[in-house]
C-alpha cells in the first residue's frame, strides 16, 4: 500500500527518512541580521549605477554651487555693481591661469581673420603696450576687396586679453600720484604718453601725415587710418610734444614721467636715469632726482584740466579761484591706460577667466556659480513649501474622503486649470514692485505647486488608511491628527520624498525658461539667473560660443543628473520592491 503511495505521488523512496524521536524539536537560530526600511532602500539604490552617476553628479553642481564664487577674487566680484570700468574686458575667451597664448587649449586665444592693415595695427599696438596681440599666424590668402583691389589677408591666432583698446581715464592728483608709485615698485608700465589727436576735416596737416580720432593709435597715419613706417621700417611716433613754456600746464607736476619708460619711446633714456625720489618742499609741483636736478620733459603722459576742480565750489574772490585752479594738486589728469596692465594694478592679479567674460566683463564662472546657488536655493524652497502646503492638503482629503474629498478635489481641479505662465505674468506685473522680483516670483511657483503633491499624498492617504495598524490606533484612542501623521504619514513618506526631489528639477528648469524668455528678469550685479545668461548669449554665440556654451552644459548636467538621482529614490523608497533581488 505504501508502495503505491509512493508511486502514485511520484515521490522516490530515498527523499523520505525517520526522524528522531530522541530529543525536542526547535528551529533553527537566524544567521542573518534584519534589515531595516532604509538599508533596504539603500542596498537597492546602490545596484543602480545610472542613479549613483547622477547623485554624485549632483553633489558636484551642489559643491560648485557653495564653493565657485570664493575661487575668484574678491575684489574683482564686489566691484560688479560699481566699476564701469569692468566693460572694457568684455567678451574674454575662457583662460586657464598656467595655460600659455597659442598652446591651443583654454588659452584665452580666438581664430580671426583680418586685413594686411589690421594685422599691422596690431602689431603697433604691440610695440605700445607690449602686449603680444597675434601669437600665431595661421595661414595667409589674397581676397577681392571693395573696389577690385586685392587685398592680403592673414588667418592668426589672437590673444584676446592682449587685444583690449587702450582708454583713458580721469584720476585726482592723489590717485595719479598712487598710480606713478605702483610703476615705480613694480616696473610695470600702466600709464602710456599722450597722443596727439588730429582731425582731417580741419583741412590742415602735420608733416603731410594725418591722426585718427582713436584713442589706440600712438603713431602717424596717412588718410587711410594705416599705420606710418620710415625709412628703416620703424612706425612713425605720434606722442603728442609740447614746446609752448608759456602754458604753466606743460611744465608742472606730472609732465615728467618718473621712472620707467617704453623702449620704443623716443625719449627713452634721454631725459635722466635716476629714478625721481623726493619731492621739492618748496614747490610741491616739482619732482627732483637723486642727482637734485629738476626733470624736465617735452612729451606729455597725462592731460592736466586745471579749471574742472573749480566746478561746483564757491569762492570768496576771484584770486581765490585762481590760486585753487593753478594748484596742480586739485587738477583732474587724464591718462591714457595700457588696459593689461591697469587691471593687474587694479584687482592685484593677473587677467585669466576660465570660463571667459560676457558683455559686461563679468566672470562667468562666479557669475554661473552665483546663478546655480539662486536655482538650486530657489527650486529647493519651492519644493519645501509645496511639500508642506501638498502633505497636510492631501492627508486631510485622503484621510476623511466623502464630501470634504470631493469638495478640496474641486478646488485643486479650478487652481490647475489656471496657466502657470500666466500667474507669473500677472504676479510679476503687480506684485514683484511691492515685495521685489523673488519673492513674487516663489509665490507664483507656490500657487498651483502644491496640486501633485496633495494628489500624490492623498493617493498614499487612500492606500494605507484602512490598514490593521491604523486600526488598531483608532481603537486605542488615538486622534486623527495623531493617526495621519504618526502611522500612515511615515509609510509615505518615501513616495513624497522622491515626489519632492524629482520636482526640483522641474522648478529649475521653469525659472531658467521664464528668465531666458525674459518674462522675469533676474539678471543684476549681485544676482545671475542661468537663463538671463543664457538669453544674454543668444545674440553673440557665432562669435563668442563661451557665453551660450557653459551655461547651456551646467543646465543640461542639472536636468540629468537630478532626474536620474530622483528615479533611483523613487525604486529604492518603493514598498512594493522591498527584499526584491534583482
Amino acid at each position: 500500500m505504501a508502495d503505491n503511495k509512493y508511486e502514485m505521488n511520484n515521490i522516490p523512496k530515498e527523499k523520505f527518512a525517520f526522524a528522531s524521536r530522541e530529543g525536542r524539536l526547535h528551529d533553527k537560530k537566524l544567521e542573518t541580521k534584519p534589515v531595516g526600511y532604509l538599508k533596504d532602500a539603500w542596498i537597492r539604490f546602490k545596484k543602480n549605477k545610472s542613479s549613483i552617476v547622477g547623485a554624485w553628479i549632483v553633489i558636484f553642481i551642489v559643491l560648485f554651487a557653495i564653493i565657485g564664487p570664493f575661487c575668484f577674487n574678491q575684489d574683482y566680484i564686489h566691484s560688479y555693481e560699481k566699476d564701469v570700468d569692468m566693460r572694457r574686458y568684455q567678451y574674454l575667451t575662457p583662460k586657464l591661469s598656467f595655460a600659455e597664448p597659442g598652446s591651443g587649449f583654454w588659452d584665452g586665444t580666438k581664430v580671426v581673420e583680418i586685413s594686411e592693415s589690421q594685422y599691422k595695427i596690431y602689431l603697433a599696438r604691440e610695440q605700445e603696450t607690449g602686449q603680444k596681440a597675434i601669437v600665431k599666424v595661421i595661414d595667409t590668402y589674397t581676397a577681392r576687396g571693395y573696389g577690385g583691389a586685392d587685398i592680403k589677408m592673414y588667418k592668426c591666432r589672437l590673444d584676446t586679453y592682449a587685444n583690449i583698446d587702450v582708454f583713458t581715464k580721469q584720476f585726482t592728483y592723489d590717485e595719479y600720484c598712487k598710480l606713478q608709485d605702483y610703476q615705480l615698485e613694480t616696473g610695470r608700465q600702466v600709464i602710456l604718453p599722450w597722443v596727439t589727436y588730429y582731425d582731417k576735416n580741419q583741412q590742415s596737416t602735420i608733416n603731410s601725415k594725418v591722426f585718427f580720432n582713436n584713442i589706440n593709435v600712438w603713431y602717424e597715419c596717412d588718410e587711410k587710418g594705416n599705420p606710418t613706417f620710415d625709412q628703416d621700417g620703424n612706425l612713425v611716433n605720434g606722442y603728442k610734444k609740447f614746446k609752448d613754456l608759456s602754458n604753466p600746464s606743460t611744465i608742472k607736476l606730472h609732465d615728467a614721467y618718473y621712472s620707467i619708460r617704453l623702449e620704443k619711446d623716443p625719449a627713452y633714456g634721454k631725459i635722466g636715469s635716476n629714478p625721481v625720489t623726493a619731492q621739492n618742499k618748496e614747490d610741491p609741483t616739482i619732482w627732483k632726482d637723486n642727482t637734485d636736478d629738476v626733470w624736465s620733459v617735452d612729451q606729455r603722459y597725462a592731460y592736466a584740466n586745471p579749471y574742472v576742480s573749480t566746478v561746483g565750489k564757491e569762492f570768496e574772490t576771484p584770486a581765490d579761484k585762481v590760486a585753487y585752479a593753478t594748484n596742480p594738486v586739485n587738477w583732474s589728469y587724464t591718462v591714457r591706460l595700457n588696459p593689461y596692465e591697469y587691471f593687474v594694478y587694479k584687482y592685484g592679479f593677473e587677467p585669466h577667466f576660465t570660463f571667459g567674460t560676457n558683455a559686461n566683463g563679468w566672470d562667468i564662472f562666479t557669475r554661473l556659480a552665483q546663478g546655480a546657488r539662486f536655482s538650486l536655493l530657489f527650486a529647493v524652497a519651492v519644493s519645501a513649501i509645496n511639500l508642506v502646503i501638498g502633505a497636510i492638503y492631501g492627508a486631510i482629503e485622503g484621510y476623511y474622503g466623502g464630501t470634504a474629498d470631493l469638495i478640496m478635489e474641486r478646488v485643486s481641479d479650478i487652481l490647475a486649470a489656471i496657466p502657470s505662465m500666466v500667474v507669473t505674468v500677472l504676479f510679476n506685473l503687480h506684485l514683484s514692485a511691492k515685495v521685489g522680483v523673488v519673492p513674487a516670483l516663489l509665490y507664483s511657483f507656490i500657487m498651483t505647486g502644491w496640486i501633485g503633491m496633495a494628489s500624490r499624498t492623498r493617493m498614499q492617504f487612500y492606500r494605507f488608511k484602512n490598514q490593521e495598524y491604523v486600526l488598531a490606533a483608532r481603537t486605542l484612542g488615538a486622534r486623527d491628527r495623531r493617526v495621519m501623521f504618526k502611522h500612515i504619514f511615515p509609510n509615505s513618506l518615501g513616495t513624497i520624498i522622491t515626489g519632492s526631489v524629482l520636482v526640483i528639477p522641474g522648478v529649475i528648469y521653469s525659472e531658467t525658461s521664464l528668465t531666458y524668455l525674459g518674462i522675469i528678469n533676474l539678471d543684476s550685479p549681485t544676482r545671475s539667473s542661468v537663463g538671463a545668461m543664457l538669453s544674454a548669449g543668444q545674440g553673440m554665440f557665432t562669435k563668442f560660443p563661451h557665453l551660450v556654451l557653459f551655461p547651456a552644459i551646467f543646465i543640461g548636467l542639472l536636468m540629468v543628473s537630478f532626474n536620474l538621482f530622483g528615479n533611483g529614490l523613487r525604486d529604492a523608497f518603493n514598498p512594493s520592491l522591498r527584499g526584491v533581488e534583482d
